[in-house]
């Protein structure tokens, strides 16, 4: 627990919180930066993310930033606190990627948009956050350019600091690894990635 407290710490003060723009070019920023997100996170390596269940079976995005690898902690509303396997992300990944398909995602269709102040599933939690943008690389041409996903990705964190964080990082990230020589792409545009395949354990470990 220590150590994930540590690492929450640098990415809080590397992290700017910046929100800004007026109502009139609210959606227009909106697109923008989870554009951004997106793209920046695709040039990142991987991602550490936390999901919070905020109430059964509804999740929120507590915090993520770039890292070596793929990990997603868990923490569920009993108090308890794992570490999905790529496996258990893989299927949610499906199973989302389905429901875009039909239109019956609420990450897509503007017409199932009631997650508002609650929480999307975790399929969609996982899939608006950068490690859904370095695993779902096959589905990214859906979510691309998309005013919904856009709008349901901000609203999956779990406060507007969280988002805005998340959006530097991956940025100031995404802009180091593409000027370096040797950056690698993965995620929605192409590449590969590193990803966890442990289960269970704790933010230590």
């Amino acid at each position: 627990m220590k150590h994930i407290k540590t690492i929450l710490k640098l990415s809080m003060i590397s992290g700017i919180a910046a929100i800004s723009g007026g109502a009139l070019s609210a959606c227009s920023n909106n697109t923008n930066d989870s554009n951004n997100a997106l793209s920046q996170a695709a040039n990142t390596q991987g991602a550490f993310v936390i999901i919070e269940e905020t109430a059964p079976n509804q999740y929120k995005i507590k915090d993520q930033f770039p890292s070596d690898e793929t990990r997603v902690v868990l923490k569920q509303l009993d108090g308890t606190e794992r570490v999905l396997s790529k496996e258990e992300m893989d299927k949610l990944i499906q199973e989302e990627a389905a429901k875009i398909d039909n239109g019956t995602s609420n990450l897509t269709n503007p017409n199932n948009a009631q997650m508002s102040s609650g929480g999307l599933s975790l399929g969609e939690t996982l899939l608006a956050s950068a490690a859904g943008a370095i695993l779902g690389s096959w589905i990214g041409s859906k979510l691309f350019n998309n005013q919904n996903f856009a709008n349901q990705q901000r609203g999956a964190f779990s406060n507007q600091s969280a988002y805005q964080r998340s959006v530097n990082s991956f940025n100031k990230a995404g802009t180091s690894a593409t000027s370096g020589s040797n950056a690698k792409k993965s995620g929605f545009f192409g590449g590969g990635s590193k990803a966890v395949s442990n289960s269970s354990g704790s933010f230590g470990s």
